[in-house]
């Protein structure tokens, strides 16, 4: 608005008679009230006034409520949120591979805790911005059912989503948007009701967890193994000991490729032990035979040591 007015102004001061810079002259100086010299005469003409007159009363008005503005800015601290807002949105488009978290309640939390755990960027889409003010995690504040969100996530370059929204129906348009826009991305789906597994299935979701049930069957295992289930639970989640459960892919041009597992002799090289092999066909083989030939692509289930499961990370390339 005061750009606007800025020109015009010049514009027809130039149509009274003054060259270019003389014009943007008297224009700068009505605007701002300074009045410091004019330079269209004594007596002025009474359109020259009427002209002065209307550029004074919009100007000055456009000039302090500009001003105004900026001040409200500055003081609220809208200024720091929209230079943060630009900073993070700047950190998102620069991520890859990253996990996005769409709702931030109980699950969401959660899952990002342990997604963040494992050194992996985490991107979160909540509605409400009181939930997510305070995190210090890149945020998006909007529904993550738009498309126009989920780009803003960077779920183009994204490794996976989380849909952990309150609703079924919900989570099952952000698997099918999702999966519209970035077909290689992994997609975990929440199900809160048994009948919408398999939609949610169908929709384009890799995997479709209903966290009561594995809550109930959690609480079983207590009963019926405790042993078992307090030691998975410390090797998987408390991280309390020096023991992890890891999984490796076996990529393309490895070393191991072509090799059994007795030829790989992964104890001897890397001091894990293999508890199970996932082959091409997305089935798994528990206790694998040690003559099993190793191929790209299948995935190596092992424990170990922090160190020895770097070392497979290793062996495997």
């Amino acid at each position: 608005m005061v750009l606007g007015i800025f020109v015009v102004g010049s514009i027809g001061y130039m149509l009274f008679g003054l060259d270019l810079i003389d014009a943007m002259y008297m224009t700068v100086i009505t605007i701002t009230t300074v009045g410091y010299r004019e330079l269209l005469g004594e007596e002025l003409a009474d359109s020259e006034k009427l002209f002065t007159m209307a550029i004074i009363v919009i100007g000055v008005s456009t000039v302090l409520y500009t001003f105004t503005l900026g001040v409200q800015v500055v003081v609220e601290g809208q200024l720091r949120e929209f230079v943060g807002r630009r900073r993070m949105d700047r950190k998102i488009s620069e991520m890859r591979d990253h996990v996005v978290v769409c709702g931030w309640g109980r699950v969401g939390k959660a899952v990002a805790r342990d997604v963040r755990s494992t050194g992996k960027e985490v991107v979160v889409i909540d509605q409400n911005v009181n939930r997510v003010g305070d995190i210090d995690i890149p945020t998006i504040v909007g529904d993550a059912t738009l498309d126009s969100t989920l780009r803003a996530a960077g779920i183009d370059q994204a490794g996976a989503l989380i849909a952990a929204l309150e609703g079924d129906a919900e989570n099952l348009f952000v698997t099918l948007s999702s999966r519209a826009i970035n077909p290689g991305l992994f997609i975990v789906a929440r199900a809160r009701q048994e009948e919408s597994i398999p939609k949610l299935s169908r929709a384009g979701a890799d995997r479709v967890v209903n966290p009561q049930e594995l809550g109930a069957a959690r609480m079983a295992s207590f009963v019926v193994q405790p042993n078992v289930a307090e030691f998975v639970d410390v090797v998987m989640h408390e991280r309390s000991m020096d023991f992890r459960m890891q999984e490796v892919e076996i990529p393309v041009g490895s070393n191991m490729a072509g090799q059994s597992l007795r030829e790989a002799n992964l104890r001897q090289q890397a001091g894990v032990l293999v508890l199970a092999l996932r082959g091409d066909d997305g089935s798994f083989r528990t206790n694998p035979d040690p003559d099993t030939i190793l191929h790209p692509h299948h995935v190596i289930i092992a424990v170990g040591t922090v160190e020895a499961l770097e070392q497979l990370n290793r062996v495997c390339t």
